[in-house]
């Protein structure tokens, strides 16, 4: 099997990237303590804003076994990223359905959006099928970016 890399794409302008990131990052008090994982993901992410795409990441926080639990949305990543990329990040309430979709079209070229905690699904973790083509139904490319996660997606 041969792996094709960012290397390999072009004409990725206008098109949407979905990027699976390795944001669990410690967090006190609702504040990232250690922007480590942010910034190992800063090269990918400025690669695909170069080239013209709308930028989706992908990851999850914890383990919230599928239900919605406040402490461990993503929300809180999104000021630091916007700080480390200089450039606004925005939030989808939702990694699936309208929430996530809503955000991905109203993005502009370049433009990034954060969605939320993938975890915060049963399915995610349960491999589920369905679940899956709606993730990727969300871009136009996926990018694998987090091998610490690479078997849970």
């Amino acid at each position: 099997m041969t792996f094709r890399t960012l290397d390999d794409a072009t004409d990725l302008a206008g098109k949407t990237a979905l990027v699976r990131v390795d944001f669990n990052v410690p967090m006190e008090d609702g504040r990232v303590t250690d922007d480590t994982r942010l910034r190992v993901a800063l090269p990918t992410i400025n690669k695909l804003r170069e080239a013209g795409a709308k930028v989706a990441l992908l990851a999850h926080f914890d383990r919230p076994k599928g239900q919605r639990v406040p402490s461990m949305s993503l929300k809180p990543v999104v000021q630091p990223l916007s700080d480390l990329l200089g450039a606004p990040v925005r939030f989808a309430e939702d990694c699936v359905g309208g929430p996530a979709v809503d955000a991905i079209r109203d993005l502009d070229a370049g433009g990034v959006v954060l969605l939320e905690n993938v975890r915060f699904h049963a399915a995610e973790e349960a491999n589920d099928a369905v679940f899956a083509q709606k993730l990727a139904d969300l871009g136009d490319l996926y990018v694998n970016d987090a091998f610490s996660a690479a078997h849970a997606v």
